[in-house]
């Protein structure tokens, strides 16, 4: 009997300890539950809900991430244009020469630069001889009737000789002053300079000098070869007023105006952008392709260097600007047409929580969305504008 009712006491407490570790694993249980849907957590961040991304702070630095703001962005409406570079007709030159010769001296190269007044090369005549020796004749001559002339001038004025004798001595001097001339001219058109020719300088040589400073596009000539007046020797181009010469539509020639910005691409260098401005327009439109020239000058000078007439490009033209804010277009993600970003809505030390916003987008320029809906962020918002691809569609 003493033994059952130990028994049941024993039974009793057991029950009741039971009971108690039952309750004390309820109410743990119930704590636990209340964490994990509550408002906080061991970082004392707002619990992640479906539009939230976790990013450590480690993680933000090694993927190289980066934080910015919405900006006031240019959004231009442009022309689309295509040309090349080229120069004024009158800073090129094609080198001819006036009296034909053989060619003697060539030393030229294209791409060679030369000055203006350079020899380029010389021609060789024994014609050229004749009209040094007969310059040189006609020069003696002159002196002598010139002071024949001035002498029976006098002479007439005081009725000491007859006016016959005047009148011969003034037409002989001024036949032989025309020829005179006229020589005079041939000769400086043969780069001889008549005031220094004499006996002893004659020859059968001359020079062909350089119109203009530029570099050598073509070399037609070489030594021994006899040059006609009317053969092209060599073609020297002037590149200190490169420009642009473009071609737009005629439809879009009305909203084209001279100091218009212009962006364009070099074809060979896609990757970088150079700028210039609307100088001319030629309002003509070529009547088979419907197009018209628009002439552009550099904004900055000094890109000239990196530039040679014949270079393709490939431009727009801004035709007018408005400002919109915009964001950098790797901040925006495209997830089946519809865009969104990653908006920053809480940190501590260790971790960033972004939240998803869905955005609507307008125009691109220069790297930048336009962000029709920017009213829907507050000023100072901060965005993922450099990793939100990788995280969201991770």
């Amino acid at each position: 009997m003493k033994n059952l009712k130990k028994n049941v006491r024993v039974n009793a407490m057991q029950n009741i300890a039971a009971s108690y570790l039952l309750a004390a694993f309820l109410l743990g249980f119930g704590s636990c539950s209340q964490k994990k849907t509550g408002t906080t957590d061991e970082n004392n961040l707002p619990a992640a809900e479906e539009n939230d991304y976790r990013i450590t702070r480690s993680q933000f630095l090694s993927e190289k991430m980066e934080l910015g703001g919405l900006e006031i962005r240019n959004f231009h409406h442009s022309v689309n244009a295509n040309g090349l570079f080229d120069v004024p007709p009158k800073n090129r030159a094609s080198v001819s020469t006036h009296f034909a010769g053989y060619v003697r001296g060539v030393l030229l190269l294209p791409g060679q630069k030369v000055e203006k007044g350079q020899v380029l090369f010389t021609l060789e005549n024994l014609a050229y001889v004749q009209i040094q020796q007969e310059f040189l004749v006609i020069k003696e001559e002159m002196s002598y009737l010139k002071s024949d002339y001035e002498r029976q001038k006098i002479l007439a004025k005081d009725s000491v000789t007859s006016q016959k004798k005047y009148l011969k001595a003034k037409t002989d001097y001024a036949i032989t002053r025309v020829k005179y001339e006229s020589l005079k001219k041939k000769l400086s058109l043969m780069n001889i300079n008549p005031d220094n020719l004499s006996v002893e300088t004659i020859s059968t040589t001359i020079p062909v000098l350089s119109p203009l400073s530029g570099y050598v596009r073509e070399v037609n000539i070489t030594n021994g070869l006899y040059l006609n007046p009317a053969d092209i020797a060599v073609s020297i181009t002037d590149i200190t007023h490169l420009h642009l010469e473009l071609s737009i539509f005629a439809k879009d020639l009305h909203t084209v105006a001279i100091g218009q910005p212009i962006k364009f691409k070099v074809v060979s260098d896609a990757a970088m952008d150079h700028e210039a401005t609307v100088h001319l327009i030629n309002k003509f439109v070529d009547m088979e392709n419907r197009t018209a020239i628009v002439h552009g000058h550099l904004t900055d000078e000094k890109e000239l260097a990196q530039f040679s007439p014949g270079m393709y490009v490939e431009a727009e033209i801004y035709t007018s600007s408005q400002s919109k804010y915009a964001l950098p277009q790797e901040a925006v993600v495209d997830i089946d047409g519809k865009y969104f970003v990653l908006v920053k809505r809480e940190d501590s030390d260790d971790i960033y929580v972004f939240e998803k916003k869905q955005i609507q987008s307008g125009k691109s320029t220069g790297g930048y969305l336009e962000i029709l809906n920017y009213e829907a962020f507050e000023e100072g918002t901060q965005f993922l504008t450099k990793g939100a691809f990788n995280i969201i569609t991770e």
